[in-house]
């Protein structure tokens, strides 16, 4: 059996290692769990193991904010202290501690 930890946690902040952006998780799957066609999408010389932790980030960068699925070999921790800006965060997401977000729940 295959047994995943992952190194990140809901509500961090991390950026990516090559690419310009930064984001704060929101899921966690222990394996890649994306579409086939998704994959296959990434440059072969880029491609990251299946068998690893991919995160969904809210995602920001210079010019816009998206949700991301990254590898958890492409993701290190963002040690700015500054907060993200992405509109989705209020969502999901309460205060910022200067590294994480704490998680909010909104009961209707």
């Amino acid at each position: 059996m295959l047994k995943t930890r992952a190194k990140y946690h809901i509500g961090q902040v991390v950026r990516h290692r090559r690419h310009p952006f930064r984001g704060v998780v929101f899921d966690v799957d222990a394996m890649f769990s994306n579409t086939e066609d998704w994959y296959q999408a990434i440059p072969e010389e880029s491609r990251p193991a299946k068998d690893q932790p991919f995160y969904h980030l809210l995602a920001e960068n210079d010019q816009s904010y998206y949700v991301a699925y990254v590898s958890e070999q492409n993701l290190v921790p963002d040690e700015t202290g500054e907060p993200v800006e992405h509109p989705d965060l209020s969502d999901l997401f309460g205060d910022f501690d200067g590294a994480a977000y704490q998680l909010q729940f909104q009961l209707n």
